[in-house]
Parts: structure tokens; C-alpha cells; sequence
């Protein structure tokens, strides 16, 4: 008899009643309670800000945003030759017939791409004037060749063609123009009444997106990166990217305080450390670049140095006080004013100079043909003089009046020269140093004026090798006295040593290169046996 798998079948019918026979029989479970969300329940007392600051930024940048604006730019870049050398190594037969090909079509001319860059702007007028930086629109290795195109984009994404108004690179500004009317815009307000710890807001378009609001504080004032003669920048942690350059830096009040133009990174990305142009700089720049297109600033026809800590002890003097001058130009203000090479310019006009204050800033700010005193230090005396400010000449006039080379002129080796043998200079300061001859001035190019020792050898652990020197250097002065032979510069040094000195001023020439100063430790002296 076969098996029979399913013994037990029971209707659908009856399945169902014994089903709902069964709910009917069973015990509701009790409900259990839901907790609200966290958040359901707005709290009873509004949760404030500390004192001074603000519950949101949304009306602010609300009102804010629409001044601000993408600036791209575009440009042909050469990225490379398609003709190659004959001898090169390269490729196999099919590279080889491709490159055939491609001489014939363009005759080995040079490769081009379009690249574009982006950065920021912001609206100064309803007419559209536009503020950023010149690095944006501008190209080629120093920046100064303008770009082949601006598009200035607005935050309703209309987009306009724009024209350089003018750029001013010593600054990093430049000014736009685009054709339109009736645009929002902003002002700027006065950055000399910041504080740091304030409240700080950046708009712009970092990596190319638009209308990015970041927040912050301002973290330090007349901050110096090393960029130009002229910085003293805001330094905020507000958040700023690559693409930011050129958009403004907000205050509370909705005013522009500063201008955001660089970043300290070791990545590319934002690490808190930005930096904005304030408004003190900016403002009289825009304006000038605004309606003449250039800028005029003031003269003096000096180049200075700060006094470092290793220059001021080879002065005797505090740090962080006054500049020092390096080279006086002929025939110019300073010089028909009676200022001196190794003088300490301590304040113009009655302002300070020193770390907040440079030189070059309170001069370029000074209005021209403005007589003003300058308080200096000369041989531990304070002096005053006047001079009356110049205008600043083109960039170009101003490096051929300095003596700058077009090109890095190259130092020849003075292995085959021959040293007199000055065991003083070279025990108190590890130099060894030799007569500036005929045959040296001709091989180190030297222009007939320099006068001074010849560095022919260094020991490499020495100060002198810390600061910098090198081989075919001339020392033109030492502790300020000029210095024209082996046994004067050691003679100048013996003089420093038992002034009580532990450092060396010296006034150092290179190449052709306006001379600067060097401040060189001693090298302690051997006890006598």
C-alpha cells in the first residue's frame, strides 16, 4: 500500500474558524508609552550665546551674499613640445609614426591647453566695480601678465564678461568692471578699530563653490608672511580654501574689514590660518585703482632691513625697534634728507616704527611732497632729520636704481685664489678672508663702487654658515665701519669683542645685489695657556 504524506487534511474553512476562534480567545497586550524625541520640546528658558554673540549669522549673510561674486578667468598654457630631438629615447614604432604624423599637421609647434582658474570678488559700487585680488587675473610666473578672459558670475548666476580696471601687484589688488546697474554692494569699513577675538565672517567661492559662508574670529593683527614690503594682514580662523582669494572678510556690522588673499597650509586645505589684506590698505588702493587705473605712494629711496634679534645685539639695541637701513639710493629723498647707510630709522612723522608700522608702510601712506621728520639712530645718538616724500617709481626704475640683476649672477669658486692668511678674523668668526684684487672683482662682476673683504672660505659650523654666507660674499662694513682689507675687518672685530659684543653687525654684499645686514655671533676666545 503506498504511503500517504498528508494523513490529516483539514478544510480551508474549517482552518479559518479555528484561527479566529483562537484570536478571539487570546488577551490583548497592554500599550507601551513612546518616549518623545530629545528635540520634540523646544526648552522653557532659550539657550543664549555668551555675551556679544550672535544667536545666528542667517540674516547677516542674508544681506551680505548677494555682493559677492565668482571671478573666473582663462588663459593657453604651454604644456610641451610634440617634436622630439633626434638621439632622444622614446617610445616604439607606433609613438614613433604618431609623432611623424603630428610634426607634419603642426610643425612641431608648441603644445597649448585652456586652463582656468576661480577665486572671489565682491561688489564696491551698483554699477559694477568689483573688488579681488590680482593674483586672480593675473598669469605667467611673477603674475604679471593679465589673463585672456574674466567672467565675473553673481550669486542669481547671471554671468558677465569683465575688464581690469587696474591691479596694483605690490598690494595683490586689482579692480573690475563689469556692465551693469543696479547691483547690490558693499563697504568697506575700518579695520584699525578690530579687535582680536571679534567675530569674523568669510563669503567666497572656495574650490569653485558658490556662496560658501564660514564663521570665525580674528586671531591676529598686522601679521607679516614674508609676501611683499607692504603686509600687515588680518589673520583669522575663519575657514578659507583655495578659490576664496579675493572675497571679503565681514565684521558684524556687515562692513568689509579685510580682503582674503592667502592661507598657511601644509596640505592645501584650511588649517585655521588665513589671511586677509585689511581694509587701512585695501580701501585707498581701490579707490586710486578705481579712478586712475594706478597707484600712487609715497618715496624715500631707501632699502631696509628690521632689526632681528641678531642684528639688534650686534647693535646694542632692543628688537622689534626701528628699522635699519641697507643701501641709500643717490640723489633721493633720503639722501638729500642726511639719512646714512647703518642708520636706525626709529619714527616718521611722529609714528613708530617698528613691528605693527614698517618703514615702508608708513612712508607708502605718507602723501607726497609731504615734508615730514624721521627720528634716527646713528652711532648711539639720536638725531633728526626731514625729508620731503617722493612718489614711487614703476617696479622696473625702482630694481635698476637698487642694482637688481635681471639674472641670478653666479658666484665663480676662489679655490685658486690666493687667501693672505688672517687667523684673527677666522678664529673670532670661522671666515677666512681675502683682498678684493682686480682679478676678483672681474670674476665675482662686481661694479667698481663695492668695496670691502672677500669671503673665501667658511667653516660650516660656524654662525657666519648658519646666517647664510657664502663664498664670494664681500663684507663691506663691520660693527659699521667699512672694512677694505683682511687685517681692518679683523681689527673691527677685536674692537667689537672688547666693546663687550658677543655678535657682529656686518654689512654684506652679493653679487651686484643691494648689501644687507648680517648679524654673526663671535666665536668665543681660547682661553691663553
Amino acid at each position: 500500500m503506498s504511503s500517504k504524506p498528508f494523513r490529516h487534511l483539514v478544510p480551508l474553512a474549517v482552518l479559518a474558524t479555528g484561527i479566529a476562534a483562537m484570536a478571539v480567545a487570546q488577551v490583548p497586550a497592554p500599550t507601551v508609552a513612546v518616549a518623545p524625541a530629545q528635540n520634540a520640546v523646544a526648552p522653557a528658558v532659550a539657550i543664549m550665546p555668551p555675551g556679544g554673540a550672535p544667536r545666528s549669522f542667517a540674516d547677516l549673510t542674508a544681506r551680505l551674499a548677494p555682493s559677492v561674486v565668482n571671478v573666473s578667468t582663462t588663459q593657453k598654457v604651454e604644456v610641451g613640445r610634440m617634436r622630439r630631438g633626434p638621439g632622444q629615447p622614446g617610445g616604439n614604432p607606433l609613438e614613433e609614426l604618431f609623432r611623424r604624423f603630428q610634426e607634419q599637421q603642426d610643425g612641431g609647434e608648441p603644445v597649448t591647453r585652456e586652463a582656468t582658474s576661480l577665486g572671489s570678488g565682491f561688489i564696491i559700487a551698483a554699477d559694477g566695480y568689483i573688488v579681488t585680488n590680482n593674483h586672480v587675473i593675473s598669469a605667467g610666473q611673477g603674475r604679471d601678465q593679465p589673463v585672456e578672459s574674466i567672467t565675473v558670475t553673481l550669486s542669481d548666476r547671471r554671468e558677465y564678461k569683465a575688464r581690469v580696471v587696474g591691479r596694483d601687484p605690490l598690494t595683490d589688488l586689482a579692480v573690475l568692471k563689469i556692465e551693469a546697474t543696479g547691483l547690490p554692494y558693499v563697504q568697506f569699513g575700518n579695520s584699525e578699530q578690530i579687535r582680536v577675538g571679534e567675530w569674523a565672517i568669510a563669503i567666497g567661492n572656495p574650490f569653485g563653490l558658490g556662496g560658501t559662508v564660514t564663521a570665525g574670529i580674528v586671531s591676529a593683527l598686522h601679521r607679516d608672511i614674508g609676501s611683499g614690503q607692504y603686509d600687515r594682514y588680518i589673520q583669522t580662523d575663519a575657514s578659507i580654501n583655495q578659490g576664496n582669494s579675493g572675497g571679503p572678510l565681514f565684521d558684524l556690522n556687515g562692513n568689509v574689514i579685510g580682503i582674503n588673499t592667502a592661507i598657511f597650509s601644509p596640505t592645501g586645505g584650511n588649517v585655521g590660518l588665513g589671511f586677509a589684506i585689511p581694509a587701512e590698505l585695501a580701501k585707498p588702493v581701490v579707490e586710486q585703482l578705481k579712478a586712475s587705473g594706478g597707484v600712487k605712494r609715497g618715496y624715500m629711496g631707501v632699502a631696509i632691513q628690521r632689526l632681528s634679534p641678531d642684528i639688534a645685539d650686534g647693535l646694542g639695541l632692543p628688537k622689534d625697534k626701528g628699522e635699519i637701513v641697507a643701501n641709500v639710493e643717490p640723489n633721493g629723498p633720503a639722501a638729500r634728507a642726511g639719512i646714512r647707510q647703518g642708520d636706525v630709522l626709529l619714527s616718521v612723522s611722529g609714528r613708530e616704527v617698528d613691528y605693527d608700522n614698517s618703514l615702508s608702510y608708513l612712508v607708502a601712506t605718507t602723501p607726497i611732497n609731504t615734508t615730514v621728520p624721521i627720528v634716527l639712530l646713528r652711532d648711539g645718538k639720536r638725531l633728526t632729520v626731514t625729508a620731503t616724500i617722493a612718489q614711487r617709481p614703476a617696479e622696473s626704475v625702482v630694481n635698476a636704481r637698487a642694482g637688481l640683476p635681471t639674472e641670478e649672477d653666479e658666484t665663480p669658486a676662489a679655490d685658486d685664489v690666493k687667501v693672505p692668511g688672517i687667523e684673527a678674523a677666522k678664529a673670532s668668526l670661522g671666515i677666512t678672508l681675502q683682498p678684493l684684487t682686480p682679478v676678483l672683482r672681474q670674476q665675482l662682476r662686481l661694479d667698481e663702487k663695492v668695496q670691502g673683504v672677500v669671503v673665501a672660505g667658511i667653516s660650516p659650523s660656524s654662525d657666519a654658515a648658519t646666517k647664510g654666507l657664502q663664498r664670494g660674499d664681500v663684507i663691506v662694513k663691520i660693527g659699521q665701519k667699512p672694512v677694505t682689507s683682511p687685517a681692518e675687518a679683523a681689527a673691527a672685530v677685536e674692537a667689537e669683542r672688547k666693546a663687550g659684543r658677543d655678535t657682529v653687525l656686518m654689512l654684506v654684499q652679493r653679487g651686484n645685489t643691494p648689501p644687507t645686514y648680517r648679524g654673526i655671533k663671535l666665536i668665543p676666545a681660547k682661553p691663553a695657556k
